[in-house]
C-alpha cells in the first residue's frame, strides 16, 4: 500500500463520518422533533439522501482551500457522473403512473394464476417478479416500481413495524441479486461485463439461476411469516376508476426503453428525458405528480458517493487484491456494506491477470451484500426514499435494515457458495 496523500487521508476520514452518519439519521431526526427551534437543520441533517452529498461538499472545500481550484475542479471533472444521472432519469419515468398500472397490471394478472389468496400472491410478486424483472429494466427501476407500489398497497394500511423492515430488507437484497441475469442491469455487474466478457449466458449460467432461487426463498419465506397481515394488499383502490390508455402506456415504455438502452450514453438519455417531460406535460391527466424530488435526493446521494468514494482505492484495493477466492467472496459482502458495491468490482477490473474464480466471488459477494445497507447498492437510496414516510418519524433506521437484511443475504450467501 502506498503512503496516502494529505487529501487522501482527509477523503477516508469523511468517508467514515459520512457512513456513520447514515447510521445516525433517525438520531438527527428525532432531534428535530425535541429542539423546533433549529428543526430545518436537524431535518437537513435527518435526510439519509443528503449525506454523502453533504460531506462530499466538505472534501471539496478542503481540496479548494488545500490544493487550490485547478486541482479540485479537475478532480470533479475526472469524475464519471453517468450513474446519478441516470439513476435520476429512471427513477422519474419508471414511477410514472402509466408505467406503474401497466406493471401493477402484469403482477395482478400472474397472481390469479398462483395458488394463494390475492394477497400473499402480490406481496411474493412483488417481491420476487419486479426484482428479477430488474435484469432487463435495470435494478434502479425495478427499486422504484416495487417501492411505489408497496407504498401505496401494503404500507397504505396499519401493519407491524417488523414487517415493514422486514419487507425493506428482501427487497433489497432481492433487487441486488436480481439484477444478475443479464450484464447490463446491476451497477456492480455494469462495471466489470464489457472488459471481462461477459454475456448473457455467462451470466445466467453463473449467477442468474442461483439468484432467482434466493430471491424466490427470499420472497416466499416472508410471504408465509407475515401471512396473516397481506390481506388487504389483494385490494384494489375503488377510488381510483380512471385508467391511462393503451398508447399512453405503449409511448412510456417506448421511452423507458430508450433510456434502458442508452444507459452508458448521458447526452442521449437525458435527451430523451427532456423529451418525456414535455410529453408528460401535454398529457397531464394520464399522470401523478413526477417523483422529481425523491429522485434528485437519490442521484444528489449518489452524485456524493461517487465524489467521495473516488479517494478510497489506495486502501480498498490492496484489502481486496491480498485475498484469496473464498475471502474475497466474504470480503466483497462485508466491504459493500460500507461502500457501493459498483465501487468494489470497478476497483476489481483496474486489475490485470485475475482468474476466473476470483472474479465470479467478487461479483458475487458484491451483489450478496447489496441489500445490506442505504450505501451497498445504487437502488437502495431509491427504495428509501419512496417508503421511508411509512416508517416512524418518517426514517428508515439502518440498524433495523440491516438486521433485517441479514436472513435474505444468509440464504443468497448459500446459493452462490453451495449451489
Amino acid at each position: 500500500m502506498s503512503d496516502p496523500t494529505s487529501t487522501q487521508l482527509i477523503a477516508a476520514v469523511l468517508f467514515a463520518i459520512a457512513v456513520i452518519h447514515t447510521f445516525s439519521t433517525k438520531y438527527f431526526e428525532h432531534l428535530a422533533h425535541i429542539q423546533p427551534r433549529h428543526a430545518g437543520i436537524w431535518h437537513l441533517l435527518g435526510e439519509v439522501e443528503v449525506v454523502f452529498g453533504f460531506w462530499a461538499m466538505v472534501l471539496m472545500l478542503f481540496m479548494f482551500a488545500i490544493n487550490g481550484k485547478q486541482e479540485a475542479t479537475s478532480y470533479l471533472n475526472s469524475r464519471d457522473f453517468t450513474e446519478p444521472l441516470f439513476v435520476f432519469v429512471i427513477m422519474v419515468i419508471a414511477g410514472t403512473r402509466p408505467i406503474l398500472e401497466f406493471t401493477a397490471f402484469t403482477v395482478r394478472w400472474t397472481a390469479r394464476y398462483l395458488p394463494l389468496n390475492q394477497g400473499m400472491a402480490m406481496y411474493f410478486l412483488v417481491l420476487a417478479l419486479v426484482p428479477l424483472m430488474g435484469s432487463f429494466i435495470t435494478e434502479p427501476a425495478a427499486m422504484t416500481l416495487a417501492a411505489l407500489m408497496l407504498r401505496d398497497t401494503l404500507f397504505s394500511k396499519e401493519i407491524s413495524t417488523k414487517l415493514k423492515y422486514v419487507t425493506v430488507g428482501v427487497l433489497f437484497v432481492n433487487i441486488s441479486i436480481g439484477g444478475t441475469l443479464t450484464p447490463f442491469a446491476a451497477p456492480p455487474v455494469l462495471m466489470v461485463a464489457g472488459k471481462w466478457n461477459w454475456d448473457i449466458w455467462f451470466m445466467i449460467s453463473t449467477f442468474g439461476w442461483k439468484a432467482a432461487l434466493a430471491v424466490v426463498i427470499n420472497a416466499g419465506s416472508a410471504m408465509l411469516l407475515f401471512r396473516h397481515e397481506l390481506k388487504h394488499m389483494g385490494q384494489q383502490d375503488s377510488t381510483n376508476t380512471s385508467t391511462v390508455p393503451i398508447s399512453m402506456i405503449f409511448v412510456h415504455l417506448v421511452f423507458l426503453t430508450i433510456v434502458v438502452v442508452f444507459a452508458h450514453y448521458p447526452a442521449v438519455f437525458i435527451g430523451a428525458f427532456l423529451f418525456f417531460l414535455g410529453f408528460a406535460t401535454a398529457y397531464q391527466r394520464h399522470q401523478n405528480p413526477l417523483i422529481l424530488r425523491e429522485a434528485l435526493l437519490v442521484a444528489f446521494f449518489l452524485g456524493g458517493l461517487v465524489v467521495l468514494g473516488g479517494q478510497q482505492q489506495w486502501w480498498l484495493q490492496p484489502i481486496l487484491m491480498n485475498m484469496d477466492e473464498t475471502a474475497v467472496y466474504f470480503g466483497a459482502t462485508a466491504l459493500t456494506a460500507i461502500t457501493d458495491n459498483a465501487a468494489l468490482t470497478y476497483l476489481g477490473s483496474l486489475v490485470e491477470g485475475l482468474s476466473q474464480e476470483f472474479k465470479v466471488a467478487l461479483v458475487a459477494g458484491a451483489v450478496t451484500g447489496g441489500g445490506l445497507t442505504v450505501i451497498a447498492n445504487a437502488p437502495n437510496p431509491a427504495g428509501i426514499a419512496i417508503l421511508r414516510g411509512k416508517f416512524e418519524e418518517g426514517t428508515i433506521h439502518p440498524l433495523g435494515l440491516l438486521i433485517a437484511a441479514l436472513p435474505p443475504t444468509l440464504v443468497a450467501v448459500l446459493a452462490f457458495r453451495v449451489l
